[in-house]
């Protein structure tokens, strides 16, 4: 079984254009969290929300969130086929036939995907593309500066990790060679 990181890999590595788009991967932004977030050059979004078990995919539609203003409370593809929702475009990454196209609203698009275990590939099909929920560009809607900063932690704490883990690494490495 393909893991979930190594389909977000496949997918955006195959369908994205990283010099014309922002690619955001597991991207959380308050309560909300999207598995691949797409921003073209115009600010157009898409939503791409990746399930790999029925009840996983059952369980999305009972999401619900808590308007801190308000005290209200919604569902999320209530809010998302409505278009008061975040993202220009929201669509689902199923295995191949794990839900039947009849049964997932209309507002979504559907991307099937069939991963060979065996030569470790994966292919794409877009079963139905998105709906445009509004026109409004992501950069009306969010904070640009806010994701940049974000954006510049996140790298910077990664760079981080990473260093000390390498200084980890070559200091292990000098203790077996002394040995």
């Amino acid at each position: 079984m393909i893991k979930i990181e190594e389909l977000v890999h496949a997918y955006i590595h195959t369908h994205c254009d990283f010099e014309k788009e922002l690619v955001l991967t597991n991207y959380f932004q308050a309560d909300w969290e999207a598995d691949i977030l797409i921003v073209d050059s115009d600010g157009s979004s898409h939503e791409i929300e990746i399930k790999l078990s029925k009840s996983d995919f059952k369980n999305d539609f009972k999401k619900s969130y808590l308007n801190k203003d308000t005290g209200e409370k919604f569902l999320k593809h209530d809010k998302i086929s409505c278009g008061d929702y975040v993202c220009n475009a929201f669509s689902f990454l199923l295995p191949m036939g794990m839900v039947d196209a009849v049964l997932i609203p209309d507002h979504c698009g559907i991307i099937e995907f069939y991963h060979n275990a065996d030569t470790w590939e994966t292919e794409f099909y877009l079963i139905r593309p998105p709906k445009k929920l509004h026109e409004d560009s992501y950069w009306k809607l969010n904070d640009k500066d806010l994701l940049s900063g974000k954006w510049h932690s996140t790298c910077f704490s990664v760079k981080w990790k990473s260093k000390e883990n390498m200084k980890s690494l070559f200091s292990k490495i000098l203790l077996i060679s002394r040995n």
